[in-house]
């Protein structure tokens, strides 16, 4: 199975939650509210979940081995970092004057 796609749909400055995340598979499945989290200086990603009537959460799609886990946050972490730094340049690129 080969990511083809990683959308980054929500980047948020504060709190431990950094992004919102979809992922698509072999240009066939996509995998939606895939979570960056930052949490004691590390990143890592939550799956999509529900919360179950116990309040307790479990997930809807999960990787079935740590290899393609690993795989997947590796490359949806490098998706972020790239997001992150294309939204900083944006932010910190001089604005254009336009003349009318």
């Amino acid at each position: 199975m080969q990511i083809t796609d990683i959308k980054i749909r929500k980047l948020f400055e504060e709190g431990p939650m950094k992004a919102v995340v979809s992922v698509t598979f072999d240009g066939q499945l996509a995998v939606h509210d895939i979570k960056v989290i930052n949490a004691r200086d590390k990143f890592f990603i939550v799956m999509p979940s529900r919360k179950n009537p116990d309040d307790t959460y479990r997930d809807i799609v999960h990787p079935i081995n740590a290899q393609f886990r690993a795989e997947l946050e590796r490359v949806v972490i490098a998706a972020y970092d790239e997001a992150l730094t294309h939204a900083e340049d944006f932010m910190s690129a001089p604005a254009q004057e336009t003349e009318v």
